[in-house]
């Protein structure tokens, strides 16, 4: 399937994309290495320009909206990453990275001129309705979505709570295009979930990594343990977009020895060449918070068994706390290979409110592994069903148009190879009908029990492998023996 993806980093009231990872810097003017001076012949062409759409266009426009669309165009030519965030879209992502914000609960990117689904968010009204991975929005509310920019699209289906739009759905395997109305409502993201397993296993799912992830975290934790000890945990990341990087490093120490690497970052300016390790300072740098989360968690925690869960969702800080996990030998990663985002955005205010998102490093694992547009590579490779078929249609960070190079491997930047039969592949894919949505930590749900099933085996080799305790020795009895 050709996928042509225009843009899929929006973030909105009602949606939220969340593969880019946060990194707190100071404005960077003046502090680049080399500051060659402002191309003048190039700002007077840019001037000529600005002024002749100002005089001959055929409406009116305001000077602050070409600026904005010039800036705009600036950022969005860089990398898939960086964009411009005007006033309202800054507002609604600073809301929305506490895990609170309105609207219908979708990760979307614009394709063809439609909205493409990437991804529903759980518990939302949404994923309540079954709206799907790979669904393209083609009218709201009978108004075509053809000819509107992605950020108008998404205002039209930003609303009050407990207002009503209708979406218009073409779905693969459907003969007929699909009519769902949402309602709108205030989306609360829960960014951990967890429950206890045939009482001496648990599961800690990491849904995206926001303001509060590591507080939640250590909450789940905690009260997991007060139920007993553990024989084995498994830590979910599958489908979590990322987040903020402080968040990453912080669930990454909640399991690591203290003081170990966990990812390092290398951009152009001083600010961005930085090394982040499992410390309090390190995890609680940014963040707003003074009190240490992690500071009671249980010490059984950095020892118990592990398995990590990842597929082709996970990225961006998900794959920082994969890939430091994986370097350190402290879990055994498994699913399907990741997203690939191994860039850092920096959220930078602007005047009036607004802010740009700009790609300004690159990150690393512990072993100096990079990333960017190849991912995380499982240590047992597992699919997300039984006969080994996929639920959604994956895409990565290689897919995007004018995705950064892995610069430290170079086989990453290379074209997939392919054995001649795609096209037969997707032919047999469009024909095959939607595998219904799985539950996580379900019966269900293959990868996780395949987890489960390894660190019930772990447990039995380890069983086996303890050495016995050797009878106690009567010291009379031994003096006696050798006195004779």
């Amino acid at each position: 399937m050709n996928i042509t993806l225009k843009k899929i980093s929006v973030i909105c009231a009602s949606f939220i994309v969340g593969v880019f990872l946060t990194l707190q810097m100071p404005a960077f003017a003046g502090k680049t290495e080399t500051s060659p001076g402002l191309p003048l012949e190039d700002l007077r062409l840019f001037a000529e320009v600005f002024n002749t759409i100002k005089q001959g266009y055929v409406e009116p426009v305001e000077d602050k909206t070409m600026i904005a669309n010039a800036i705009a165009g600036m950022l969005s030519n860089l990398d898939p990453h960086s964009s411009y965030i005007d006033a309202e879209a800054f507002r609604d992502f600073q809301i929305s990275t506490q895990g609170e914000f309105g609207g219908l609960g979708i990760e979307v990117g614009m394709e063809d001129g439609l909205v493409r689904v990437i991804s529903p968010i759980e518990d939302t009204p949404a994923y309540r309705a079954g709206i799907k991975a790979g669904d393209l929005i083609f009218k709201l509310d009978d108004e075509p979505i053809k000819g509107k920019t992605l950020n108008e699209a998404v205002k039209k289906m930003r609303g009050k709570p407990n207002t009503k739009v209708r979406l218009s759905i073409l779905r693969r395997g459907e003969n007929k295009p699909l009519e769902i109305t949402l309602t709108r409502e205030i989306i609360k993201v829960q960014s951990v979930k967890s429950k206890r397993l045939e009482s001496e296993y648990a599961w800690v799912r990491i849904t995206q990594f926001q303001e509060n992830t590591l507080e939640h975290l250590a909450k789940h934790i905690t009260d997991l343990y007060k139920e007993g000890d553990l024989k084995g945990l498994v830590l979910d990341l599958r489908n979590d977009p990322g987040g903020f990087l402080h968040g990453a490093i912080g669930a990454s120490a909640a399991f690591l020895p203290a003081g170990v690497k966990v990812v390092s970052t290398d951009g152009r300016v001083p600010e961005s060449r930085q090394e982040f390790k499992a410390t309090p300072n390190d995890y609680l740098r940014g963040s707003g918070v003074t009190l240490d989360p992690l500071r009671n968690l249980p010490a059984a925690l950095k020892t118990v068994p592990m398995v990590v869960l990842v597929n082709g969702g996970s990225a961006s800080a998900s794959e920082i706390v994969a890939g430091a996990l994986q370097d350190h030998k402290r879990a055994v990663i498994m699913g399907t290979q990741t997203f690939g985002k191994g860039s850092v955005q920096t959220v930078l205010p602007l005047p009036g409110n607004a802010a740009i998102k700009l790609t300004t490093a690159r990150y690393y694992t512990p072993s100096g592994r990079s990333i960017q547009a190849k991912g995380i590579e499982p240590d047992i490779e597992v699919e997300e069903t039984q006969g080994g078929g996929s639920r959604i249609p994956y895409l990565r960070e290689a897919d995007l148009s004018g995705h950064l190079v892995n610069d430290r491997d170079s086989s990453a930047n290379q074209p997939k190879e392919t054995d001649g039969n795609d096209k037969e592949r997707e032919n047999q894919q469009e024909s095959e009908m939607p595998l219904p949505r799985m539950e996580y930590a379900t019966a269900s749900d293959y990868q996780f029990q395949q987890a489960l099933n390894l660190l019930k085996g772990l447990n039995v080799i380890q069983r086996q492998a303890a050495p016995v305790d050797a009878a106690p020795v009567d010291a009379e009895k031994e003096t006696s023996a050798a006195g004779n």
